[in-house]
């Protein structure tokens, strides 16, 4: 018997997704799901200090959807992080007449938003993984990875 490639099941994915997906939105629209590499950004706004990340997003479907795109109902179009409403601002925002953070707004600054959900992530998938690396003392083999956590495993240096 004849394995799939892991493109092959990337794409398979990606047909069963655009597919059944599709049923949710009227019949003469459709949501395909991106399959390959999404360059995140800052905004217009802000110079770089560092590299785009390239964000792999296929690697990411073993996650319900609305993990990362926590606003979405399931029917509507998926938006991106910086819409507006959303993670929309490009600087901390900050009390009125003061220097301080203001922390009830602080989500909506893109970087906070993207740091706190992907960074937090892969934290903790680590730790559930060195958890399960103890309960499974003595195991041969490779446990799984996670994401990166630190600057340059996102941000490759130019």
């Amino acid at each position: 018997m004849r394995s799939l490639s892991f493109g092959g099941v990337v794409l398979l994915i990606g047909i069963i997704a655009c597919t059944s997906l599709g049923v949710a939105f009227a019949e003469d629209e459709e949501m395909c799901v991106p399959m390959g590499i999404i360059t995140l950004e800052p905004p217009d706004t802000v110079e770089a200090k560092r590299a785009a990340v390239e964000f792999q997003h296929s690697r990411h479907f073993v996650l319900a959807c609305n993990n990362c795109h926590h606003t979405w109902d399931g029917s509507e179009p998926v938006t991106g992080c910086m819409t507006s409403g959303c993670h929309d601002l490009d600087a901390l925002p900050r009390k009125e007449g003061s220097k301080a953070i203001d922390k009830d707004q602080a989500f909506r600054y893109y970087k906070n938003a993207y740091h706190g959900q992907c960074i937090g992530c892969h934290k903790t998938m680590k730790q559930e993984i060195q958890q399960m690396a103890k309960t499974l003392a003595g195991i041969d083999g490779k446990l799984p990875v996670t994401g990166p956590t630190g600057c340059i495993g996102c941000h490759p240096k130019e």
